[in-house]
């Protein structure tokens, strides 16, 4: 096995691990110049560096979800919240608008316009620092 392919093999094992080409290219010591390149012109690595970031995404995944359930077991609040908004939808956050709209009329009146957009508005935003986990 050649210098290069052993380079290439611990790259991909290191991203395995932590799905970070920055923190895998600073532990085997390969510029991200030359992995970038390396996907770019081989497409067997390209294929494998994917392979490797879903596995590492994987674990990182499971282990993130085991140290939420511990909080969850440990009674945290904001564990058990946050599992209910992503896992269960009657606790999933909703946006309800109400308003009456004549049934005769074609063409919505410029306050219902108005209903209208700022409902489109807050279906369509997230709140400050709250980050779409779904």
């Amino acid at each position: 096995m050649s210098k290069k392919n052993k380079v290439r093999d611990s790259f991909l094992d290191e991203l395995k691990k932590i799905p970070i080409v920055q923190v895998a290219c600073e532990k085997t010591r390969v510029s991200r110049n030359s992995i970038y390149r390396w996907k770019k012109e081989d497409k067997e690595f390209c294929k494998e560096m994917e392979e490797a970031l879903a596995e590492g995404e994987a674990l990182v995944n499971d282990m993130s979800e085991s140290q939420l359930l511990t909080l969850i077991k440990e009674k945290n609040f904001s564990a058990i919240s946050f599992w209910l908004r992503h896992r269960n939808s009657k606790f999933k956050n909703k946006v309800e608008v109400t308003t009456k709209i004549g049934i005769d009329d074609d063409d919505l009146t410029p306050e219902q316009e108005t209903i209208v957009k700022r409902a489109l508005e807050l279906a369509t935003s997230t709140k400050p620092n709250e980050k779409n986990h779904d």
